[in-house]
């Protein structure tokens, strides 16, 4: 069973959409098409600009949306039978279920970027990724602080989120055997600190036309399928001000029998969480047209085992 999982915040690298565009010229004119929706240049953004105006949270969430799907143009989408997606990648991932258009999923993007750095300026709020220690210790400490956890990665990740303060406090009073790493970011997301951007969202939101999944969808709210698209678009809104639980989607992951994941680009963060909480499961990461074929064949074995499940 085959999972192509979309990668969130944080994971973008300088130039990284320039292979796709020496691929296919098609890949570059597609770019534009968004760019202009959205009045951002997204191949320049994705090819010339430097990190720190790829890591601005409003350039960062329509790039990442954006490659995802231009890259699973070129994949075998139809093949997987589970979608997923880490905090914005959710909007990829609501697009390869087909609860979005493609052009629907950039236009959120752009807003919900735009909408979260400008909550972001409200008040100093930070995060920090806590490596180890037990996990209702490391909950318990988090709250203490005065913070949130806003990403609930597994294999030992947790992330919290808060003001600046907290997070220094967290910091200075680790749980017994944690690690904390402040994270280079704007702002506490996925807290209540980011309730004007989730309004701001759900506004748009109302107005975008929705399907219901054509394959599994994984919510980031706890892990489970989604049935319907109007409650997947609901979740996933509710998602700004609330935890992302990875955690609970490689759970779910897991007990479906996926034995295959795709990363779409830019691909290694939520492989690497993989490889500690599924093991056994193949895992590629795609993020140049090199891997291709090798994602062919795996969607060409996805193929045979859905097809011998009808049989």
């Amino acid at each position: 069973m085959l999972a192509i999982l979309a990668p969130g915040q944080g994971s973008q690298k300088p130039g990284f959409l320039t292979p796709w565009i020496e691929h296919d010229p098609a890949a570059e004119a597609r770019l534009r098409g968004w760019s202009e929706l959205i009045g951002l240049d997204l191949v320049r953004l994705g090819t010339e600009a430097g990190q720190d105006e790829i890591t601005d949270t409003a350039n960062t969430q329509p790039l990442l949306v954006a490659a995802g799907l231009l890259a699973a143009e070129y994949l075998p989408v139809s093949a997987a039978a589970v979608v997923a997606g880490h905090s914005v990648g959710e909007l990829t991932a609501l697009a390869l279920a087909g609860v979005l258009t493609p052009d629907a999923a950039v236009r959120l993007a752009a807003v919900r970027g735009r909408e979260m750095a400008a909550a972001c300026d409200i008040e100093p709020t930070t995060m920090a990724a806590v490596l180890g220690g037990a996990e209702d210790e490391v909950l318990a400490a988090i709250e203490s602080a005065g913070a949130w956890p806003a990403n609930r990665n597994g294999a030992g990740q947790i992330v919290a989120a808060g003001p600046v303060a907290a997070i220094e406090k967290l910091t200075g009073n680790p749980p017994a055997k944690a690690r904390i790493i402040p994270l280079k970011v704007a702002g506490a997301f996925h807290t209540p600190h980011m309730a004007p951007a989730q309004e701001a969202l759900e506004a748009v939101a109302a107005d975008i036309a929705v399907a219901d999944p054509e394959r599994t969808l994984l919510s980031n709210r706890d892990g489970r399928p989604v049935t319907g698209g109007a409650a997947a678009l609901r979740q996933l809104v509710a998602q700004v001000t609330s935890p992302v639980r990875w955690d609970a989607c490689m759970s779910t992951l897991g007990e479906l029998g996926v034995t295959t994941v795709i990363e779409l680009p830019p691909a290694g963060t939520l492989t690497g969480l993989a490889k500690r909480a599924l093991k056994g499961v193949d895992r590629l990461n795609v993020n140049t047209p090199d891997e291709l074929a090798l994602a062919a064949e795996y969607g060409m074995a996805a193929e045979a085992e859905k097809n011998e499940g009808v049989e």
